[in-house]
């Protein structure tokens, strides 16, 4: 098994704790990280430990077993559990955790990408439904701003063999994608960080008023509605190097293929095509577990659009293909990449006080709300050009770049 030198771990520490939390500014004294990894994980979970404490923070420890073929704990959980079990969800201790946590570090680290192959996706989807009060209580906190959250990669062998990388060479592309390489990473994701901040003004300069995708993969219509905004650059994600909007999914119609494979839900989902009309998924098709996909558009208000994305091939640093969303969402490459999101809208694309808005508000303006958030990724080449509100027209993105 193949372990980065401590250096780098230590530099990937200190980039989620000081500075992708606090939306790049990183944590203050006093403030409470949720920090959840898995076992194989376990030596950059000491290192965030670490840089929680000399930062002053406190840590709500969230340790986890590897879930996998040898210990199948998440597969045993769905063979096992009744409706009520599926249902079932800790009201009083989510609601505690989500008042009392600041931020929260996610790292993922699977070891076992098709644990759930073969398991009826209506249980994965009812578990989801069952945990989506708690996903909207950290909404409604970020929403506030008191509260932000990131993800991050621990690399191991089963994500390496399914990107077809050694688990060195899987490394080695997190390290680039992540400035682990560069002496001062915090000082290089602040210059990328800026360069994304000079596009995303460009952008939401422009009155658009809806996008048209256009290449040989697809031909969608995707309408923004009122208040919206570009957003990126934000910490999020490390690495991230996309621009998203959160548009109306009113108007979204038209069509589009999918090129990148898709692991969610325990299991592997190819091919993925969509069809829209009237803003709702009223077909989908996939070459592997297509009905994994029609179970999850099945979810309430899955069958509509929550997040529109491109990523300039300029800024990022990801060249392979990763076999995780927080990576190839982000993938440069020869054509960039886009992806939508079916599901969750995101409220920080709102263009004002976000915090002043009722449920009702935000499904008046068209922001999507589900309990599921499912990012479905194409590299393939695409022009995507906007129409204005007075009716004129300009190509932002063209060859995997945005012209602005």
């Amino acid at each position: 098994m193949y372990a980065p030198p401590q250096k780098i771990l230590e530099r990937y520490a200190d980039v989620l704790v000081n500075f992708a939390l606090g939306g790049g500014k990183g944590i203050k004294k006093g403030e409470v990280v949720h920090l959840v990894c898995y076992e194989a994980g376990k030596a950059l979970f000491l290192l965030l430990k670490r840089a929680i404490l000399k930062s002053g923070g406190h840590i709500i420890p969230d340790y986890r077993p590897d879930s996998g073929s040898r210990f199948p704990f998440d597969r045993t959980f769905f063979e096992l559990a009744k409706p009520h079990q599926l249902r079932f969800f800790p009201r009083t201790y989510a609601r505690g955790l989500v008042s009392q946590m600041d931020h929260t570090i996610f790292v993922i680290s699977e070891v076992d990408l098709h644990e759930l192959e073969g398991i009826p996706p209506k249980k994965i989807m009812r578990r989801g439904l069952a945990w989506k009060p708690y996903m909207d209580w950290r909404q409604e906190k970020e929403t506030r701003g008191k509260y932000t959250w990131t993800i991050a990669l621990f690399g191991t062998g089963a994500m390496a063999r399914e990107a077809k990388l050694s688990e060195k060479a899987y490394w080695d592309e997190i390290i680039r994608a992540c400035f682990l390489d560069k002496k001062n990473p915090i000082r290089e994701w602040k210059k990328v960080y800026g360069k994304l901040e000079q596009t995303r003004k460009k952008l939401n300069s422009l009155p658009i008023e809806k996008l048209h995708v256009k290449g040989p993969d697809a031909d969608l219509w995707i309408h923004l509605g009122k208040h919206r905004r570009w957003m990126g650059g934000s910490g999020r994600n490390i690495p991230s190097f996309e621009l998203f909007t959160s548009p109306d999914w009113r108007g979204t119609s038209g069509w589009i293929r999918f090129n990148m494979p898709l692991y969610h839900y325990g299991v592997l989902i190819e091919g993925v095509e969509l069809w829209f009309k009237d803003g709702r998924v009223v077909k989908s098709k996939a070459r592997k577990n297509e009905k994994v996909l029609q179970e999850m558009i099945r979810t309430p208000n899955a069958d509509k659009i929550g997040e529109y994305s491109l990523t300039d091939k300029r800024f990022s640093r990801i060249r392979k293909f990763m076999a995780t969303t927080l990576y190839d969402e982000n993938i440069g490459g020869r054509y960039g990449n886009t992806h939508l999101a079916l599901g969750k809208s995101y409220h920080d694309c709102y263009t004002q006080d976000p915090g002043e808005l009722s449920p009702e508000d935000w499904e008046r303006l068209g922001f999507n709300n589900s309990s599921v958030h499912t990012d479905i990724i194409s590299t393939t080449p695409r022009t995507v050009t906007a129409v204005m509100r007075d009716g004129s027209k300009k190509v932002i993105y063209r060859n995997g770049r945005f012209v602005l």
